[in-house]
C-alpha cells in the first residue's frame, strides 16, 4: 500500500524525470549505512555517519558528500536547482 495523502497528487517516476527539463534535483541526509544501496560503487564507510546526497528529481543517486554545502555546490556547479522535498 502506498502512503499518500488523499488530496495530493501521485506523480510517476517518469514525470519526475523530466520534471524540470533534467535540471532539479534534491539533497536529502542519509547514515553512512545507506550508502551500499544508494551507491554500489563507494568504498565501505564506517557505520554511524551523518552525509548527503544529491539526487535527480527521478529519485537517481548523483553524488555523495560529508557536507550539504558540498551537494549544493555540485548541484550549482552542474547547472541543477535544488529543491526541498519532506
Amino acid at each position: 500500500m502506498t502512503n499518500y495523502l488523499p488530496d495530493q497528487p501521485v506523480i510517476s517516476q517518469e514525470a519526475l524525470a523530466i520534471l524540470g527539463d533534467g535540471k532539479i534535483a534534491y539533497i536529502k541526509e542519509i547514515r553512512s549505512e545507506d550508502v551500499p544501496a544508494l551507491f554500489p560503487q563507494a568504498p565501505a564507510l564506517a557505520p554511524g555517519l551523518q552525509l548527503f546526497a544529491l539526487h535527480a528529481a527521478d529519485g537517481t543517486p548523483i553524488m555523495l558528500t560529508d557536507s550539504r554545502e558540498a551537494a549544493v555546490a555540485n548541484a550549482w556547479s552542474n547547472e541543477l536547482e535544488t529543491v526541498s522535498v519532506h
